[in-house]
C-alpha cells in the first residue's frame, strides 16, 4: 500500500483549493461522456477520504489494481490541465509559453506568416519583461520559419535576427554561469554553513573569483543583475562578511523596488530577496532598518496587485515568522514572541508536504532559543531534541552541530545533572564526526565536564574565567559564528551578575542595537 504522504496524486488532490476543484470538475465534464468517467470518479473518491488507502479505492470497483497506476497518471495530468487553464495561475511566462506554442502549431501547418506575426508579439513580451530565455526560443523559430518563407517585408532581416540570437546567447550565457554559481554557493552554505578556516575561506573565494563570469554592469539587464548579486550575497555569507551581505541583499531587493513591475513578475526571488535582507541587518544588529523593511515588505505582499498561490503562501510564511522571531532576538523580548510558537506549529503541520526538512529544523531551533531566553529549559530541551534525532546529516551541518552544544546547556541549566554525562559524550562525539570542533565548543565542553568538580563557592569564579576566556573569540573571523547560534557570552553574564538571562540580553539591546 502507498503511503499517503508520498502519493504525489493525492497530495495534489489535498493542496486544491474549492474553487480549483469546482473549477476541475467543470473541465472534467464539458464532455457528456465524461460524467461518469473513471478518472472523475478516482478524484471525487480521493476528494472526500483523509488518508491515501488503495485498499478503499479498489473496494470501490472504480478501478482494478492493474489499472490504477494509468488511471492515476492520467487523472494527474487533467488536473494540471485544469489548473494550467486557470486565470489564478496564469502569469506572463506561461503566457509567453502559449503564445509560443500558437505560433509552433501555425508553423507546422504551414501558415508561416500567422507564425511569424504571433512570435513578434510574444518577443517583444518577453523581452519587456526579462524573459530572456524564451525571447532566444522565440527568435531561434523565427530563423527557422524566414529560412523556409522569404517574407520581404523587412530588409536584412537575415542580420536582424542573427544579431538579436546573438545578443540574448551572451546574455543567456552570462546568465547561466551566474545562476550556477549562486546555486554551488547556496549547497555549499546549506551543506556546511560558514567557512571554518584560513583553507576553507580560500578555497570559497578562489572558487567564486575563477567562476565568475566577466561583465560590465550597465550592459546586463534586470535577471543579470539579480543573479549577480545573489552570487555575491552567498560568496559573502559564506566567508561571514556580513556587512558585505547587507550590501548585495541590498541591492538585490532596491532592484525590485526600482523596477517595481518585476515584483509581481518575479515574486518568488522578491520574498528570497526580502528574507535575507532582513537576516542581514539582523546579523549587524540594525533594529530600525530591520523593521522598516519587515513593514514595508508585509504592505507590499498585502497589496492586492500582489500575486496570490500556494509557494508564495509558504515562502510568505517562512520569511515573516523566521524575520518577527529574530526581532523578538534581537530586542530581548522572548516571552512576548511565545505567541509565534503555537502559530508557526500550526502552520508547519498544515503545510508538512510543502515545507522542507531544512526549514522546519530552523524554526524548531528557534523556538528552543527562545524558551531557553525565558528559562523553560525542558521546552528549550524538546524542541533541540527534534534536531538532534534527524539523522539526515546532508543538511545544515553547523545548525546540527550547535542544537547539541545548547542542548547541554540546556541540560546544565535544567539541573539534569545525571544525563549530562551522556550528552556530553554524544555531543563530542558528534562534532568530532562533523570536524566541527571548534574552540568554543571546546572551551564549552570542558567547562561542562569540570563541573563534578568544581565546589558550589567556587562557581562563580569558574564562570568568570570562561567568560575571559571565550570573549576573545567574539570577533574571531571562524570563532564568532559560534555566538550567532547561542549567545554564550550573556548566559555566562547571567550567571556572574546573577540576573536572568532575558534582563542581559535586554540591556545590551537598549545600549548597541541601532
Amino acid at each position: 500500500m502507498a503511503n499517503g504522504s508520498k502519493d504525489n496524486l493525492f497530495i495534489l488532490i489535498k493542496s486544491l483549493s474549492r474553487s480549483e476543484k469546482r473549477q476541475f470538475k467543470l473541465y472534467a465534464n464539458r464532455l457528456d461522456v465524461n460524467e461518469n468517467a473513471k478518472f472523475l470518479l478516482l478524484f471525487n473518491l480521493l476528494d472526500k477520504i483523509d488518508e491515501y488507502n488503495e485498499t478503499i479505492i479498489l473496494k470501490s470497483k472504480i478501478v482494478t489494481k492493474l489499472q490504477l497506476s494509468n488511471l492515476k497518471a492520467h487523472l494527474y495530468k487533467q488536473i494540471l490541465i485544469s489548473l494550467r487553464m486557470n486565470p489564478v495561475n496564469q502569469n506572463i511566462r506561461i503566457l509567453i509559453r502559449e503564445q509560443l506554442d500558437f505560433a509552433t502549431i501555425l508553423y507546422h501547418k504551414g501558415l508561416y506568416k500567422q507564425s511569424l506575426k504571433i512570435l513578434e508579439k510574444a518577443k517583444i513580451m518577453a523581452l519587456e519583461n526579462e524573459e530572456k530565455n524564451i525571447a532566444y526560443e522565440i527568435v531561434e523559430l523565427e530563423k527557422v520559419i524566414e529560412s523556409q518563407y522569404i517574407t520581404r517585408s523587412i530588409i536584412g532581416r537575415a542580420d536582424e535576427l542573427t544579431i538579436q540570437a546573438k545578443e540574448l546567447s551572451q546574455q543567456n550565457v552570462i546568465t547561466s554561469k551566474l545562476s550556477n554559481l549562486s546555486l554551488q554557493l547556496y549547497g555549499i552554505m546549506l551543506k556546511s554553513g560558514y567557512a571554518k578556516s584560513d583553507a576553507e575561506m580560500k578555497l570559497i573565494t578562489d572558487y567564486f573569483n575563477n567562476s565568475l563570469p566577466k561583465y560590465t554592469i550597465s550592459d546586463l539587464g534586470f535577471r543579470e543583475k539579480l543573479w549577480l548579486y545573489k552570487a555575491h550575497l552567498w560568496h559573502s555569507f559564506l566567508i561571514q562578511d556580513f556587512l558585505s551581505c547587507y550590501k548585495y541583499s541590498k541591492k538585490w531587493v532596491d532592484l525590485f523596488y526600482s523596477n517595481s513591475k518585476m515584483i509581481s513578475l518575479n515574486p518568488v526571488w522578491y520574498i528570497k530577496g526580502i528574507n535575507y535582507l532582513l537576516e542581514c541587518l539582523y546579523l549587524i544588529k540594525h533594529k530600525t532598518f530591520f523593521k522598516e523593511t519587515l513593514e514595508k515588505f508585509e504592505e507590499t505582499i498585502n497589496h492586492e496587485s500582489f500575486p496570490k498561490n500556494d509557494n508564495i503562501n509558504i515562502l510568505t510564511f517562512l520569511c515573516i515568522y523566521n524575520s518577527k522571531f529574530n526581532l523578538h532576538f534581537l530586542e530581548g523580548n522572548f516571552e512576548e514572541g511565545l505567541y509565534l510558537v503555537n502559530e508557526v506549529l500550526k502552520d508547519l503541520k498544515s503545510k508538512q508536504d510543502k515545507i522542507d526538512e531544512h526549514h522546519v529544523m530552523v524554526f524548531y531551533y528557534k523556538i528552543a532559543c527562545l524558551y531557553f531566553g525565558i528559562g523553560n529549559n525542558l521546552k528549550c530541551i524538546e524542541f533541540l531534541q527534534k534536531i538532534i534525532d534527524n539523522r539526515n546529516l546532508s543538511m545544515r551541518e553547523d545548525l546540527m552541530c550547535f542544537a547539541r552544544v545548547l542542548n547541554l546547556v540546556a541540560h546544565y541549566e535544567a539541573c539534569l545533572d545525571y544525563k549530562l554525562e551522556i550528552q556530553l559524550k554524544s555531543t563530542y562525539k558528534f562534532l568530532i564526526k562533523m570536524n566541527d570542533l571548534h574552540e568554543v565548543q571546546r572551551e564549552m565542553i570542558k567547562f561542562l565536564k569540570g563541573l563534578g568538580s568544581i565546589y558550589p563557592h567556587q562557581l562563580k569564579g569558574e564562570f568568570k574565567k570562561l567568560h575571559t576566556c571565550l570573549k576573545q573569540y567574539e570577533n574571531h573571523p571562524y570563532e564568532k559564528r559560534a555566538f550567532l547560534y547561542l549567545d554564550i557570552i550573556s548566559w555566562l553574564e547571567s550567571k556572574i551578575d546573577n540576573k536572568p538571562l532575558i534582563n542581559i540580553i535586554k540591556e545590551k539591546a537598549a545600549n548597541t542595537i541601532r
